[in-house]
């Protein structure tokens, strides 16, 4: 059963008065990557439970109540407000990125609540889930590999990275990287890896080494080791540092 299958189900299992909230308001608002084996979250004054169902008791205000098909949801902001502050990061990263494309939802709205919801349970981790998405990411793996990224300890990075030289850019666009050190990562989830997409692959790498770039692949397989992937990342950072304070001559201190 998918997450919307199990929202309908949820609502009507659950009467008019109750309000559907996290993971379900999410797929109501159409919200992709979402996992269909998470239990449906309601928002109701009774807090019995009926078996599958997560049931939260906290207060709604009118205005982050919306009706979509005939159902009471938390609107788009409400719904990031409570992911973000409920679920741990690599959970709740890719669902707020999957909200934000589904939904066009501007962040300052979830800030707007959290303002008004400061004593809430989870709102200070909102730094690292709402303070981190943006809707950039289009597969579950680039927003998975972002999320990793962004809280390594590494410089802040980017999505859709332009990528070119002095002769201006060549690719529309990377996935994720750092135009500062001329550094990218590639998310690649096509894992039928056929003699003409590692050819592809070859020779997009070689592209951007011709001009100064590094590139560092990610699959999914290879998130099973994820310090591994941002230990290359890393490696990937530092040895282009030092490249180009030895071609710029920059200060020191301005790669700090």
């Amino acid at each position: 059963m998918t997450a919307d299958l199990k929202a309908r189900a949820a609502w009507l299992a659950t009467g008019p008065d109750a309000v559907l909230a996290g993971i379900s308001a999410a797929a109501v608002h159409r919200a992709e990557w979402l996992d269909p084996g998470l239990p449906a979250v309601v928002v109701r004054s009774d807090r019995r439970r009926p078996s599958g169902l997560v049931v939260h008791s906290y207060d709604l205000a009118p205005e982050e109540i919306c009706i979509v098909n005939g159902m009471r949801v938390t609107t788009p902001a409400r719904t990031a407000f409570d992911i973000g502050r409920l679920l741990p990061a690599p959970e709740a990263v890719p669902i707020l990125d999957a909200l934000i494309r589904s939904t066009a939802l501007d962040v300052s709205d979830v800030w707007a609540i959290a303002a008004a919801h400061p004593g809430l349970r989870g709102v200070r981790k909102l730094g690292s889930t709402v303070g981190i998405a943006d809707g950039a990411a289009a597969t579950l793996l680039q927003s998975r590999v972002r999320t990793l990224l962004a809280s390594a300890n590494l410089p802040p990075l980017e999505t859709k990275v332009l990528v070119g030289d002095e002769l201006g850019p060549i690719f529309t666009h990377a996935h994720l990287g750092w135009r500062q050190w001329q550094v990218v990562v590639q998310c690649d989830e096509d894992l039928d890896w056929t003699l003409e997409r590692r050819t592809w692959q070859f020779e997009y790498t070689e592209d951007l080494e011709r001009i100064g770039w590094r590139n560092v692949w990610v699959t999914a397989p290879m998130m099973r080791e994820p310090r591994r992937v941002v230990w290359r990342v890393n490696e990937a950072i530092q040895a282009a540092r030092r490249r180009l304070l030895t071609k710029r001559g920059v200060d020191r201190s301005a790669w700090r």
